[in-house]
């Protein structure tokens, strides 16, 4: 009970923290999603180049956000089924996963080819640590590798909800806007395709940062939880212990005490 109510402590407090920092990267992530959109309607005919190539689907990665530690209730187990659950929707087809989190990685190894793990990544999670997973990821789509990349990840709700999230990396969804922007609205240095290859990168460096601060808060949220219910279950216990240790001692006292007064009688008797 001590030690579950210590973890139960120690994650709130690590909640948050993991929770101000994605909820002060949503509205940066959502706004750079809107320039970018916002950018691409004006123009006319494909753009984004490699990054919006839709070829057969044939090779296929996903990418699986875990945790190192566990505790956290079904937070790993939820991601891991999910993962399963792409790989029968994918079948007849070559299945790879990418694990961030030594969770995923451990489990998901015994049953599919890992072609990758990080797991130090939690250990100093900035934006500059994960754009080198975010290129490299790129380039294996970029190369032919693979013909589909997709995030897996629990997005935050709050302490008490995790929501598993399933998100197309690659190639780049068509991207479509109901406003249209007029073309007099702002003026562009260099051209608009330019900023829109140039942002691209960054808009898949943001999403998988994104996606990563999800699961980190809601890793902290789901082991709050879970310690919370263990340390209700403990202290259940404890109690339900004590009443019948307390039963048992009455028990002990009274047949000792029926011993000496029996002893008493027979020896008056």
């Amino acid at each position: 009970m001590q030690i579950t109510s210590a973890m139960k402590m120690v994650s709130a407090a690590k909640l948050k923290k993991a929770q101000d920092a994605i909820t002060a990267m949503r509205p940066y992530a959502e706004k750079l999603t809107e320039l970018l959109q916002n950018l691409s309607a004006t123009l006319e005919g494909e753009v984004g180049g490699a990054y919006t190539t839709q070829r057969e689907v044939k090779k296929v990665l996903l990418v699986a956000i875990t945790s190192n530690r566990g505790l956290c209730g079904a937070f790993n187990s939820n991601v891991i089924k999910e993962i399963k659950n792409r790989t029968d929707f994918y079948a007849g087809k070559q299945v790879d996963v990418f694990a961030i989190g030594k969770k995923g990685n451990d489990a998901l190894s015994k049953t599919h080819k890992v072609h990758g793990h990080h797991n130090a990544i939690f250990d100093h999670l900035t934006f500059e640590n994960v754009a080198g997973i975010a290129d490299n990821l790129t380039e294996k789509f970029l190369s032919g590798e693979y013909d589909k990349i997709e995030l897996i990840y629990n997005q935050f709700k709050n302490a008490a909800t995790q929501i598993v999230q399933t998100e197309q990396f690659l190639p780049l969804a068509p991207i479509k806007s109901d406003a249209l922007v007029s073309a007099g609205d702002y003026i562009f240095e260099p051209s608009k395709e330019e900023i829109v290859l140039t942002l691209i990168p960054k808009s898949l460096k943001t999403q998988l940062y994104k996606g990563i601060r999800d699961s980190f808060a809601s890793e902290h949220g789901a082991r709050m939880t879970a310690m919370h219910k263990a340390t209700d279950n403990a202290t259940e216990l404890r109690n339900q212990l004590k009443l019948t240790y307390n039963k048992a001692r009455q028990a002990a006292i009274t047949n000792e005490i029926l011993e000496i007064v029996g002893g008493a009688e027979a020896l008056n008797g």
